[in-house]
């Protein structure tokens, strides 16, 4: 079944929008970031790469009619990260995903949008317990999804490591 949800959501200091492909850019400062990268692709990515990588996030939308949306600051004209629903055929669930530019790390944004994302699952996935899957090893996401309400559910598996699942509310 094809699920379909808004396209643009507000917050009171973030716009979630559908990504554009002027957008890999500014996500470039985030994919070609060997920190900010070390828990989901473990490495920095070149420039076609994060292309590429804009283009799937792009794609995730025409193949499911939902995906992440590009995060901006209202006051600021720039993708400053990705949050929102991701489900690629690896995934064990659909899941609530972010990643911001590091150096807009520990201001709140990310858990802002994220709640933002809840709050439409609600009505788009009722019926849809979403998760958060990450590296066990990356302690500030289990942080943020904790923050936001998701409880740690069970490890597994995955891409030669330890992954955690944690549930968010329905």
């Amino acid at each position: 079944m094809r699920i379909t949800v808004p396209k643009k959501i507000k917050t009171k200091r973030l716009t979630l929008r559908q990504f554009k492909e002027k957008d890999w850019k500014d996500m470039h400062g985030f994919y070609s970031d060997e920190i900010a990268t070390k828990y989901t692709f473990g490495r920095a990515l070149t420039e076609g790469e994060s292309w590429r990588t804009v283009a799937g996030l792009l794609g995730h939308w025409q193949l499911r009619g939902y995906g992440p949306y590009a995060l901006e600051l209202n006051n600021l004209n720039k993708v400053i990260g990705t949050v929102g629903f991701w489900y690629p055929c690896e995934w064990p669930e659909p899941e609530i995903k972010w990643n911001l530019l590091r150096k807009y790390w520990g201001h709140g944004y990310a858990s802002e949008a994220v709640r933002a994302v809840q709050n439409i699952a609600k009505q788009c996935f009722p019926n849809t317990p979403l998760i958060s899957f990450m590296d066990s090893k990356n302690s500030a996401a289990k942080n943020l999804a904790r923050a936001v309400g998701a409880i740690f559910e069970k490890k597994l598996e995955f891409r030669g490591g330890i992954w955690h699942v944690y549930r968010h509310p329905k």
